[in-house]
């Protein structure tokens, strides 16, 4: 497509050939919520439209797990018939909520589509939650039904509203009625479409709002990379491409960038259930022939770790990307030496549940020339590294990673403050990360303040604080995560204990293991009677505390 030698470019010929005035994924700038915002001429404007267009794939298949295989045409029969009984049976209706407390499954899929498809909106609530997690997510999202499977059902007694089944419920009712139209909508392109909660820095999970657009956009994104890698001379079609999804559909990973495009190009999802298992994962790749592959830097480190990575045939396998968590060049560097399908295809990436996709992407030559960066803004997003007043920082400076797209979430539902704080009326969103660029290439200095991530999970401290200081014998407390070979890190909690009391370390963790899932609690404990030390303005300084 282009003679050019140098691939940055020949990468920015074909990337003007495709994005510019006619191309199939022209760039324009349009008015959105306000901004003035580079968008995908060509997108659609509501999801449904998706699934309609979906029926072309006809016998292809769109979704197949170790034990199951559904086409598209298959697909879209029982999303249609789903969607009527959720409208007719249930009631639901555009901008009502349908909540999803399930581990990933053909029928959490199902659900997305049949909800989004009739103007509702889906929330996706983490599967890992505890009893009191889903209580504050029923009274936060207020939907009008819940789906939940059978491990999770029970922490829905006394719930408000209809919970169905994920294996029973929904089983049936994506079959109850045949030859039923697909669904549509009349939706504007910035009604929300998807809730999807994130830890809260103030101690309660905030959920993310994505709209129509936003989840459109990412679709569009998707189909120009497949493009571009098709016009670098790929030979295989994107339609065949095969893709792993390994990580909890409460995710944007796997929701957003995986399970929505994939309908959208016919290509085949290959979903791996229950817990992450080595040889279960590699047996699929194998089996199914998996092209593409993202995972956290977890995954990657048990596939280090496992003796029989080699007896299995992974040369199907030509993408293999890492997201969700940093991880180092060194790391990265054992992934190329001893995963042969990472030696030429591994790639890094930085994005947020608010921004729905990636920020930015690091490719193999980025990788190469600069270890260590996350890579370049991927296409439409406008990237600016700020100081303490909002003013833009010129190249090499550390400051707030800032940015500005179509993709970027609408806002926190039910959080105006949160939403004010994060989301300027120019529509730039305050990352809270802190970075800098370098030739154009972003670089993480340090994620939002005190996050911990433990195997792709974020954990906000003030979480499991606030649920500790609820404790009577609690005077104050600290929780800041600490390194774990495998996870990443791991929390930890110092607690100053009241006067007078025998609490034991034991009693606390069960105080937070009945209220917060069992990410959230601390593996290491540190009691004491001495006072956490303090700034001037009372403000603990984390950095003088040892866990």
């Amino acid at each position: 497509m282009t003679s050019a030698t140098d691939p940055r470019t020949a990468a920015l010929a074909v990337m003007s050939e495709l994005t510019g005035p006619g191309g199939r994924f022209e760039l324009a700038e349009e008015d959105v919520l306000g901004a003035r915002l580079p968008v995908f001429s060509h997108r659609r404007r509501a999801l449904h439209e998706l699934l309609h267009e979906s029926v072309r794939y006809a016998d292809r298949e769109y979704v197949v797990t170790a034990d199951r295989r559904l086409t598209f045409a298959e697909h879209a029969a029982q999303v249609a018939s789903l969607a009527r009984a959720l409208r007719e049976e249930y009631g639901v209706g555009r901008g009502d909520r349908v909540a999803i407390a399930a581990a990933n499954s053909v029928e959490w899929i199902q659900t997305f589509w049949a909800t989004v498809s009739i103007g509702a909106v889906a929330v996706g609530f983490n599967a890992w939650w505890s009893a009191r997690e889903f209580e504050y997510g029923l009274g936060h999202a207020a939907p009008a039904l819940v789906v939940a499977d059978a491990k999770r059902a029970g922490k829905f007694d006394g719930c408000p509203v209809p919970v169905l089944s994920v294996e029973e419920d929904v089983a049936r009712l994506v079959t109850a009625y045949g030859e039923e139209p697909l669904p549509c909508a009349d939706v504007a392109e910035d009604d929300p479409a998807v809730i999807l909660y994130t830890s809260g820095t103030s101690g309660r999970p905030k959920g993310a709002v994505h709209t129509h657009r936003n989840l459109l956009s990412v679709v569009e994104y998707h189909r120009l990379s497949d493009a571009l890698t098709q016009a670098f001379g790929d030979p295989l079609n994107p339609q065949d491409r095969v893709h792993l999804l390994a990580l909890p559909l409460f995710h944007i990973a796997s929701l957003h960038n995986l399970a929505v495009p994939r309908l959208a190009t016919g290509s085949k999802i290959a979903l791996h259930q229950g817990a992450f298992d080595v040889d279960a994962v590699l047996g699929m790749v194998e089996r199914e022939r998996i092209t593409n592959w993202g995972a956290v830097p977890t995954m990657a480190n048990r596939l280090l770790a496992h003796d029989g990575v080699g007896s299995y045939d992974t040369s199907s396998l030509t993408a293999f990307s890492l997201a969700s968590a940093p991880s180092s060049p060194q790391f990265k560097e054992r992934l190329r030496r001893h995963l042969p399908f990472a030696k030429d295809s591994l790639v890094d990436s930085y994005g947020l549940t608010e921004t729905c996709t990636a920020i930015a992407v690091a490719t193999p030559q980025d990788l190469a020339e600069a270890p260590g960066t996350l890579g370049r803004p991927v296409t439409g997003v406008q990237l600016e590294i700020r100081d303490p007043l909002g003013e833009p920082l010129p190249e090499g400076e550390e400051g707030e990673i800032c940015v500005r797209s179509a993709y970027n979430m609408l806002g926190y539902w039910g959080d105006d403050e949160a939403t004010e704080r994060t989301v300027g009326k120019d529509r730039w969103l305050r990352t809270g990360d802190i970075g800098r660029l370098e030739q154009g290439r972003l670089y993480l200095s340090s994620r939002r303040s005190d996050l911990i991530i433990r195997g792709g999970e974020n954990i906000y401290p003030a979480e499991i604080e606030a649920v500790l200081a609820e404790h009577p014998d609690v005077a104050e407390c600290l929780v800041l995560g600490v390194p774990h070979p495998d996870l990443g890190q791991e929390p930890a909690a110092v607690v100053v204990t009241a006067p007078g009391s025998g609490v034991t370390e034991e009693a606390l963790r069960a105080h937070v293991a009945d209220r917060l899932a069992y990410f959230k609690v601390p593996v290491r404990w540190r009691l004491t009677t001495e006072s956490l030390p303090r700034n001037a303005t009372g403000k603990v300084i984390r950095t003088a505390v040892r866990p």
